[in-house]
């Protein structure tokens, strides 16, 4: 599929920044001078209106360069989950300072190791939330602005609750440049900001699904282009790797299978992120991003599992990923269930 002039102009300027400022250090100039926080935010709220393809296209670039930066976190999950519950006077306070990197957000969603609907438990009484979330991605430290789903009397909703208020626990993670946190609230005040829960989750789940297609894409595709440099630079019996037909043929199949998971990665994207589209990119770029992690490492020997090498970050990126808002098998049955098939594994 093809992008506009001025997304490919965002791609180019997104990799400057993530060129010349590594790690963290890359989210003040994102924020300020590209304005990457802001792409998917309605231009009232102090953002440019853009979409889930502009989207793709940042995330693709954070893949490239395994950014720790709290993109996902903040951008995808906490932004658009406010967007989604169409409450203007919360848009109003909250937004702009995410959309200039002033405040980072998170999104606690997650209960049990389980991202559906129906795992969540945590409950608010009186406006009071009890309640334990796992797996959210909080960044380094507290987030700014803590939305939390949990059930009232209605069913399930979407809450603010202020982070001083709440036990963050830091979780051991594989992926250590993407923290999650566990939080425990303890009849915490939170202010209900949408009553409809399941439907500002079903929305941002299918945001974030594609989102992660796109970073997995973009990981994907530069774990593949190094692996088949080094297939070149490497020389063994006299000949450099790469001209031997099984590592040919190994690293066809894997391009192959990298470039069906970028079309279903970009259709996604183009269609605004629709729900069996969202399922079917996810389900796909999970398992070709991890099975091309594990075949950069095979083919890199025993360089590729030393620390120095960025080898075992993409495997570690690739694994904590696969299982962010579901494993591929659950969005196969998400999939099945929204095209009226008997769900499969």
């Amino acid at each position: 599929m093809k992008f506009t002039r001025e997304q490919d102009e965002l791609r180019s300027a997104v990799r400057a920044v993530l060129t010349r400022h590594e790690g963290v250090a890359a989210w003040a100039p994102l924020t300020e001078s590209v304005g990457a926080a802001g792409l998917g935010v309605p231009e009232e709220y102090g953002g440019f209106g853009g979409g889930t393809v502009e989207t793709y296209v940042v995330m693709e670039e954070l893949g490239r360069s395994l950014s720790p930066v709290p993109y996902l976190a903040s951008t995808v999950l906490a932004t658009q989950a406010l967007i989604a519950t169409g409450n203007t006077l919360a848009c109003a306070a909250l937004l702009p300072a995410l959309v200039d990197g002033s405040a980072a957000g998170a999104l606690a969603w997650a209960e049990n190791g389980s991202w559906e609907p129906e795992a969540v438990n945590a409950r608010v009484r009186a406006g009071r939330l009890t309640g334990v979330k796992e797996h959210v991605l909080a960044g380094p430290g507290r987030p700014d602005t803590l939305l939390v789903l949990a059930r009232d009397e209605q069913g399930i909703a979407l809450f603010q609750v202020d982070p001083e208020n709440a036990e963050f626990t830091p979780q051991p993670t594989m992926d250590q440049t993407r923290p999650q946190a566990r939080i425990t609230f303890d009849g915490t005040p939170a202010e209900l900001l949408a009553a409809d829960g399941e439907r500002v989750l079903s929305r941002v789940r299918d945001l974030a699904c594609t989102a992660l297609a796109a970073e997995q894409t973009g990981a994907a595709a530069r774990a593949l282009a190094d692996t088949i440099q080094y297939a070149k630079d490497r020389v063994q019996f006299g000949r450099p790797i790469g001209s031997f037909q099984a590592i040919k043929h190994r690293l066809a199949d894997l391009h192959v299978e990298l470039e069906a998971a970028r079309s279903l990665a970009q259709a996604a994207a183009h269609s605004d992120a629709e729900p069996h589209l969202a399922a079917a990119a996810q389900a796909s770029c999970s398992e070709a991003y991890t099975h091309i992690a594990g075949e950069m490492i095979q083919l890199h020997g025993g360089i590729g599992i030393t620390w120095e090498h960025e080898a075992h970050r993409h495997l570690k990126r690739a694994h904590s990923g696969r299982h962010l808002f579901g494993a591929p098998a659950a969005h196969r049955q998400r999939l099945a269930t929204r095209l009226g098939l008997t769900p499969v594994t």
